[in-house]
């Protein structure tokens, strides 16, 4: 009669050698490299497109005030000291 253990066949777990475990490394470095990098560049745009908006804005700004549709600034009203 045979035992109950030769008949089943035991689970083997996948055991990495070092150089796939080095590679799983590298694979997942590079992952979250390229997910920073692409989050930068599109910071980057984004801050890109705000300041050429800021930029034509104060330009449109600058050109009305050039033009005298600005209003004058008023004088200052003098306080007295108390003394």
């Amino acid at each position: 009669m045979t035992s109950s253990k030769e008949t089943e066949t035991p689970l083997r777990t996948r055991r990495e050698t070092a150089e796939s475990k080095a590679e799983t490394t590298r694979r997942i470095a590079r992952e979250i490299n390229e997910a920073e990098a692409s989050a930068r560049d599109a910071k980057t745009a984004r801050l890109k497109a705000a300041r050429l908006a800021n930029q034509a804005h104060q330009e449109s700004t600058a050109t009305e005030t050039a033009k005298g549709k600005a209003t004058k600034a008023k004088p200052r009203k003098r306080t007295l000291r108390k003394a």
